[in-house]
């Protein structure tokens, strides 16, 4: 019997080691995806077959922002950029850090691809006219957090050519039941 309470002990104790373990490996981690990048969430609606996905991990305590952003069927030429912009569902914002093309961000693929990278501080370029400074990562994060954020995936020198997006996605908008 005491032999069975040791046990018992002993086996609480463990699984409460292994929640407090899993619970502190994810402490200041936050994943958020996006919805589907197509044209129809642009402003104004582009009409193109291409499309995309990102998802992104936000570490807190490390002030970094870890992402993937893939895409292909780009019809307007080849992908000059891709940024995260400040700015809701269906208005346009200012750009608060590059994806790829800008800054130190590799050169994005030129119709398909996937890019990953980090964002750090260093990265926040603003928009400075919308409240977000130079290197402001909470206040960036506070938005994307809030759903107040978008991927936008730039395409140029094509005919038609959409250099103000050809597909874009906002990223963990709650209010979004598609």
């Amino acid at each position: 019997m005491r032999r069975r309470s040791i046990l018992l002990a002993v086996a609480v104790l463990a699984a409460g080691l292994l929640v407090a373990s899993l619970a502190g490996a994810s402490e200041g981690k936050k994943n958020l995806k996006a919805d589907d990048l197509t044209g129809y969430q642009e402003n104004p609606d582009v009409s193109t077959g291409a499309t995309g996905s990102f998802e992104a991990t936000i570490d807190d305590d490390a002030q970094t922002i870890t992402y993937e952003l893939t895409y292909s069927g780009i019809e307007g030429g080849t992908v000059s950029a891709s940024h995260i912009h400040f700015g809701k569902r269906a208005v346009n914002g200012g750009v608060s850090a590059f994806l790829c093309s800008g800054g130190d961000k590799p050169a994005c693929p030129a119709t398909a691809g996937t890019v990953t990278g980090v964002i750090d501080a260093a990265d926040i370029i603003g928009p400075v006219s919308q409240g977000i400074g130079l290197g402001e990562f909470d206040e960036l994060v506070a938005a994307m957090r809030a759903g107040h954020t978008y991927v936008n995936v730039h395409s140029t020198g094509g005919n038609p050519a959409w250099p103000g997006g050809e597909i874009r996605a906002q990223i963990n908008d709650r209010a979004n039941d598609n």
